[in-house]
């Protein structure tokens, strides 16, 4: 993980010394002291100064004042702890803002000589520190602005704000107050052998288009957050097409290529699942299934993502129905209640299984995709300008997407799949609403009648933060 850190007020004690340089100038200057305790700012409006005694002032003495800041308690203890986790640290400030001589040079300076670690120094204007964030692919920003902080967020970096005298206002973002609670927040959810990783199922018809590629390759790239038991192999088929057989084959050569880029072990790891629908009465155990069954078995909660057709989970589901205690599925298919049908591939391909999971008591989350997944529409241009020529599987992904041999070259197109995932990365990302189970009309529209058996709907999701993360992964992949 990239952690961006502030200098000012998050590693130095910018505020404190100032404050001291500031009373000790009023001294000098006419000794009315602080004529307002609750200031924006030292700088505007604490002493009875006016612009042009401040701005004397500030501008002759913060080279000397910024040389002479110490770090904060525990700051350095703290980022070595992060950097022997195994995170990159980079210091970004908006130093580079004209109020210093060689603002790299003094910074540089003053971090060596407290040996205050760093993978990299960003200096960037005031107000500028969002970009930087984004263009160097950071995951975690610990900054005191306020206005940086909306910022950097609505550049698609999660931000911690450090608690100053002069932040107090209201905020949405987390707040931290000393460098052992950074730590204890930063550090338990991405430690890559944090017990907070979730085991994972994903099931998926690889080959079917270009989007579960990119849902397993970001599965792949979040092992921060999955324990990956299993990729099973989920059928599909379409008309005039290759057959279910085919495709399976297709869809497991798929599943390994994309592993061996990734360098995922796929050791009793991936397996081949129904040749046939329940639909259409098939109703056989096969390695996908039994595999199922096994993994969740032993786990105490298993997730199983599935971005296909539902075969293999209603099957296991059937065959060993003990398991619905212990497993949660989220699952792509259909539209949102609101549209008059569900006439959409992963759907119509087995409705006899649908009715199966509506019917049994598991977990089940549903993320629809017309009115939800849809949103993550996208182009090709932006896809290229994010990821081609970073790696061999950013490539490909590019060249999938533009043509997938089956729906024909195309320049706009949904990835449908990495809803899935991302849900399970960060729910922050989605909204979702609780709702009476419905049933499948003939049409294969939904009707709800008020019954106990409860199911979620994913209603919304924030398109722009599941595709930085995406595209951050992908970029870092090496």
């Amino acid at each position: 993980m990239r952690i961006g850190i502030d200098i000012d007020n998050c590693i130095s004690n910018f505020d404190d010394v100032l404050l001291e340089e500031y009373i000790k100038h009023d001294k000098e200057l006419r000794n009315t002291g602080i004529i307002n305790d609750k200031p924006y700012h030292i700088t505007v409006g604490m002493f009875d100064w006016s612009k042009e005694e401040n701005d004397e002032f500030y501008y002759n003495n913060i080279q000397r004042i910024a040389m002479s800041l110490k770090p904060l308690n525990n700051a350095k203890e703290v980022i070595d702890k992060l950097k022997a986790d195994g995170n990159e640290i980079y210091i970004i400030t908006s130093r580079d803002n004209g109020e210093y001589i060689n603002p790299e040079e003094m910074t540089r300076k003053w971090l060596e000589k407290y040996d205050i670690y760093f993978d990299k120094l960003i200096l960037t204007g005031r107000h500028e520190k969002g970009p930087a964030c984004k263009e160097n692919n950071i995951d975690i920003m610990i900054e005191d602005s306020i206005k940086n902080c909306e910022d950097i967020e609505n550049n698609g970096v999660k931000c911690y704000i450090m608690n100053t005298r002069f932040n107090k206002q209201e905020t949405r973002f987390e707040r931290v107050k000393t460098w052992d609670e950074i730590y204890s927040k930063i550090s338990k959810p991405y430690k890559k052998d944090d017990k907070e990783r979730i085991n994972v199922i994903l099931d998926t018809d690889t080959y079917n288009e270009c989007d579960d590629q990119f849902a397993l390759s970001y599965m792949l790239l979040s092992q921060d957050r999955f324990n990956i038991e299993a990729i099973t192999v989920a059928p599909y088929h379409h008309d005039n097409d290759i057959s279910i057989e085919e495709g399976q084959e297709k869809s497991y050569q798929e599943i390994l290529k994309i592993c061996n880029w990734l360098n995922f072990d796929i050791k009793n790891k991936v397996f081949k699942g129904s040749n046939g629908y329940i639909e259409n009465g098939y109703n056989e155990i096969n390695e996908a299934v039994e595999k199922i069954i096994e993994i969740t078995r032993k786990n105490e909660k298993t997730y199983i993502m599935a971005i296909g057709a539902i075969t293999n989970i209603a099957l296991a589901i059937k065959k060993a129905p003990d398991i619905i205690e212990k497993i949660e599925i989220v699952w792509l298919g259909g539209h949102s209640p609101i549209c008059d049908n569900n006439k959409e591939f992963n759907f119509r391909q087995d409705v006899q299984a649908i009715k199966e999971i509506f019917e049994s008591k598991v977990d089940l989350t549903i993320i629809p995709c017309k009115g939800v997944s849809s949103n993550l529409k996208i182009s090709i241009y932006e896809l290229e300008h994010y990821l081609k020529g970073k790696s061999e599987l950013c490539n490909y992904l590019c060249s999938r997407f533009y043509d997938d041999e089956i729906h024909g070259i195309q320049t706009r197109r949904v990835i449908w799949d990495i809803s899935v995932i991302a849900y399970l990365i960060n729910k922050d990302w989605f909204e979702e609403k609780k709702m009476d189970c419905p049933e499948i009309n003939k049409d294969l529209s939904y009707s709800f009648n008020k019954n106990d058996r409860k199911i979620k709907f994913v209603t919304y999701l924030d398109s722009d933060k599941i595709y930085n993360d995406l595209f951050n992964k992908l970029i870092k992949e090496k």
